[in-house]
């Protein structure tokens, strides 16, 4: 299911290859936990994502303010990721790493969905990674040849014949070595076995949003009363490692269909089952190639906006739990999710234990824009569904229904159902300020031979989904290193 694009659904509860972390109580959210997949095989969370494929906008990269990383720095980085299947332009590259390609099937419910988007004032974008964010139109998602293109596959397989690579699988990092302030190595479980490698050079890591500040700090590296509170001896006091964690809240709405033409339709026929898998086997088409979005819509949720502010996904089938059972009607997903947070969480361990999952907190709308974009945005949303020709293809609004009317109502629809979108970022914050953890070098401030590269050192999460500029910012990243390793 990894390989299979849809199988992206399920992996949600597969803790052999999922972290399935859980937040700590939302105060925001009702005091609910948020469920928090992670990846837990090779290719990290690329290999178990939901494949869609955005950049973010220009003005987030710019916004960060930082020498070497604004967006036309970084645009010849996100080419050189890209094995475009469009082909080679001045946005996009051929020959990468990473498969980027169409869904293969067009879809009359994503053509009338763009097509009422574009009644409402929306332009037809069949590029978001373009010239323009803003529009509707189909996603592109990393795939190649009707499979899944992660790190794994487009980076890690490729390189596993260099003699100059080891890879240990099954083997848990446990604290990063130092000799005084100097990162000398790691240690690591495997098998019940503790084992040491030590580092001629430097010591990178790319555990992620999440595990990384949980490394740092099981080493030493973190805000000084939190290590000795778990009896760790502070080896640097960083306040900032583990804080600023920002995310896209989402929010799902659930759409009875007037025809039998949704995958929970598909799936409700062993017949229909027999050809979707024979489809995909024979030919790679059909619904098993679609990712986490079929088609999209940027938009502005007020006018005097100048750039995209929330995001809308649609998806050909509705389940009550993502990774859960579908609806035993014809239905389809509206979803939104706003795009720059304001809100920041933060990440910290619960004990010296390395093995124990890290405590996580979102503070999901905590700021009066993110709440008013939320409700802007699920308005919208409604109103698009009841636009010709899309509104021909509703027979109900399943949920939230039409009980909610008011801002009010909206907000607290938000409240009670949304949750992650899986952006996690800038919990080992790039900058120069006291809380940045790295430098624009990526270097961990303050360390020597110690470097981050990974969504954590976002200064920012970036208007859209993330992997795609993980790619771009490891590319990047890989040249710092190479570059350092020839001036030593």
């Amino acid at each position: 299911w990894i390989h299979v694009p849809l199988g992206y659904g399920k992996l949600f509860a597969r803790t052999d290859v999922n972290w399935a972390y859980e937040s700590e109580p939302e105060a925001t959210l009702n005091g609910r936990r948020v469920f928090t997949p992670r990846g837990k095989v090779l290719g990290g969370s690329s290999s178990i994502n939901g494949l869609v494929y955005i950049r973010g906008q220009r003005e987030d990269f710019d916004g960060w303010g930082i020498p070497g990383w604004r967006y036309d720095d970084l645009l010849p980085y996100f080419k050189k990721s890209e094995d475009q299947g469009r082909g080679a332009d001045a946005w996009h590259g051929v020959g990468g790493p990473i498969g980027v390609n169409d869904l293969p099937d067009r879809h009359e419910l994503c053509d009338a969905f763009i097509a009422a988007a574009g009644a409402l004032g929306v332009p037809r974008n069949d590029d978001f990674n373009g010239a323009r964010q803003e529009g509707a139109g189909y996603y592109q998602a990393t795939t190649r040849n009707g499979r899944r293109s992660s790190a794994a596959t487009g980076y890690l397989r490729p390189a596993l014949k260099r003699a100059n690579l080891r890879v240990e699988t099954m083997a848990h990092a446990t604290r990063v070595l130092f000799d005084g302030t100097r990162a000398a190595g790691v240690a690591y479980l495997q098998r019940g076995a503790t084992h040491q490698v030590h580092a001629a050079r430097e010591v990178i890591l790319a555990g992620g949003s999440f595990n990384s500040p949980q490394l740092l700090q099981l080493s030493g590296v973190g805000p000084r009363a939190l290590l000795e509170r778990h009896g760790i001896r502070p080896v640097h006091d960083a306040p900032g490692v583990g804080e600023d964690l920002q995310d896209h809240f989402y929010v799902r709405t659930f759409w009875r269909c007037t025809k039998p033409i949704t995958l929970n339709d598909d799936m409700a026929s062993g017949w229909r089952q027999l050809g979707i898998g024979l489809r995909y086997v024979l030919q790679r088409r059909g619904p098993l190639t679609v990712s986490a979005g079929y088609a999209a819509a940027f938009v502005r949720t007020r006018p005097e906006l100048t750039r995209p502010d929330a995001q809308i996904y649609f998806i050909n089938f509705s389940t009550a739990k993502r990774g859960g059972v579908l609806h035993p009607f014809s239905g389809f997903t509206l979803s939104l999710s706003q795009l720059q947070a304001e809100s920041r969480g933060w990440v910290r361990i619960r004990s010296a234990d390395p093995q124990a999952p890290p405590a996580i907190q979102y503070n999901y709308l905590s700021s009066e824009r993110e709440r008013r974009t939320m409700v802007e945005g699920l308005k919208f949303v409604r109103r698009l569904a009841n636009t010709p020709p899309f509104a021909g293809y509703v027979a109900q609004e399943v949920q939230p229904g039409p009980r909610v009317q008011s801002d009010a109502d909206w907000l607290a629809y938000g409240r009670e159902n949304g949750d992650t979108v899986f952006h996690p970022t800038s919990t080992c914050r790039m900058g120069e300020d006291a809380r940045a953890v790295v430098d624009a070098r990526l270097r961990v401030r303050g360390l020597a031979a110690l470097r981050v590269i990974d969504a954590s050192v976002m200064p920012a999460v970036v208007s859209g989904n993330t992997n795609a500029a993980v790619f771009a910012l490891a590319e990047k990243g890989a040249d710092l290193v190479r570059a350092d390793a020839n001036r030593a």
